[in-house]
């Protein structure tokens, strides 16, 4: 357990940053999952859409330190040429 008065902030900090954390990355996850759902339906209007709503929230996510911004970049990318691919 922290002693110090600087230790038990810092272990506040830490736990208002894991809730924060954990919400962005979950709301992230909804969002790609909306977007494979989609595919897997076969409906491109809605996987555009989805895909809209997910690619700023991924980047929004590795922007506030929920993910590594290469990570972020690689689900966006992975996401768009599936929904591309729809079209063909």
């Amino acid at each position: 357990m922290a002693n110090t008065k600087s230790a038990k902030k810092a272990a506040r900090q830490a736990i208002r940053r894991t809730e924060v954390n954990k919400s962005r990355s979950s709301r992230a996850r909804g969002a790609v999952r909306s977007v494979e759902e989609a595919v897997a339906a076969g409906n491109q209007e809605a996987a555009r859409e989805a895909l809209r709503v997910a690619a700023p929230t991924l980047v929004r996510t590795a922007q506030k330190g929920g993910m590594h911004k290469r990570t972020a970049s690689r689900k966006v990318s992975r996401l768009n040429a599936r929904v591309k691919a729809m079209s063909n």
